[in-house]
């Protein structure tokens, strides 16, 4: 069977003569960038196709494929769109990039001002590009990222203070007033395997099967779905080795039915407390996921491309598995970049039926 053209093969021959080159350059269209240039004679500067600038008048203006060639002919780049540079995209998703590191590898935690500074931007355009980009304020990433490295040194350190310093605090004052927040529970009490927190949980039944429901006093923790409804007990058991589980009680159960109602009715969204755990990576995945709306998909590369690791779909997909939260989390709405499913922690059978449930709703 004979292969139809590429995607980029199909773009190009939408601008093959200037009349649509210039209709591109009216309607600052997206999908011409990277395809031509345009000149403007009176100025002698070349720009993209979208540059925001002022219009020129159309007798004035030349078109080019390369900068090189548009150089060549002695117009100079637009310092409004930087047609010389890297798109505009790949540029923040770099100065994210770098901005990440540098929250990974400072012996301390870097202020806004300096990872700005970094990034080559104001404090405030810094914030909203990153938020953009991750899905998280600087702030959320640096907090997730502190208790990413809290939870892996507090599994391999000997006492909680030398945990301390290995994940990067210089006071335990500090350390202790972020624990909640970053770990769900005391340092000593994550490191002991969640002992002495207590989690309540419920297992019921819903369209996709059998679903567990469960919760500690800062939100719901862990949703699974399944077959069995023991099977599902023991991995919430295997998760929480030495918390006190407790079953649900009579209040506990309209969290459930909350939970049950977002399987069935998808597009009314939920405000459900959540206490969501995971490395700084899946955070930012998973907050990535929240913002893809009910019956839409979005693939690997897509999501990786938003929280600015373009080179990271594994990553994303190992993320998507690692989700402890079914539905609320919709890791079910992440396909392939081809627009297969892909798989799903919980069954692809599943999966394929909560985006049937939101095509409907």
């Amino acid at each position: 069977m004979a292969k139809g053209p590429a995607p980029s093969e199909l773009i190009a021959a939408r601008f093959r003569n200037d009349d649509e080159r210039w209709s591109a350059i009216l309607s600052r269209d997206p999908s011409a960038d990277g395809q031509f240039l345009y000149c403007v004679t009176t100025t002698g500067i070349y720009c993209r196709p979208g540059c925001a600038a002022r219009l020129p008048r159309r007798e004035n203006v030349r078109f080019h494929i390369s900068c090189e060639d548009a150089e060549n002919a002695g117009f100079r780049p637009c310092r409004r769109c930087r047609p010389n540079e890297p798109p505009l995209a790949e540029r923040r998703a770099r100065s994210v990039a770098a901005a990440s590191r540098m929250v990974e590898t400072a012996e301390g935690v870097p202020t806004l001002d300096e990872l700005a500074q970094a990034a080559g931007m104001s404090r405030f355009h810094f914030h909203r590009v990153f938020k953009d980009v991750t899905g998280l304020t600087p702030r959320a990433y640096v907090t997730a990222y502190r208790a990413e490295r809290a939870r892996t040194a507090l599994q391999a350190s000997r006492t909680v203070t030398e945990a301390m310093y290995d994940a990067g605090f210089d006071s335990s004052a500090s350390f202790y007033a972020a624990a909640p927040g970053m770990l769900g529970m005391a340092p000593r009490t994550f490191r002991d395997g969640g002992v002495g927190e207590t989690i309540r949980f419920a297992a019921g039944e819903c369209s996709l099967g059998s679903i567990l429901v469960a919760a500690t006093a800062k939100g719901v923790c862990t949703i699974l779905l399944g077959d069995d409804p023991a099977c599902l007990v023991r991995e919430l058991e295997d998760r929480f080795p030495r918390a006190e589980l407790v079953g649900g009680d009579g209040e506990f159960e309209s969290v459930v039915a909350g939970v049950v109602g977002l399987v069935e009715a998808p597009a009314l969204g939920h405000d459900l407390p959540l206490d969501i755990r995971g490395t700084a990576f899946q955070r930012r995945v998973w907050e990535a996921l929240r913002a893809i709306s009910a019956g839409t998909t979005a693939s690997y590369g897509v999501i990786a491309d938003r929280i600015g690791s373009p080179n990271a779909a594994r990553a994303v997909a190992r993320a998507c598995a690692a989700n402890p939260l079914a539905i609320a989390i919709p890791c079910h709405r992440v396909v392939r970049n081809d627009g297969t499913l892909g798989g799903y922690r919980w069954g692809v059978e599943r999966k394929r039926a909560l985006l049937a449930l939101e095509a409907l709703s």
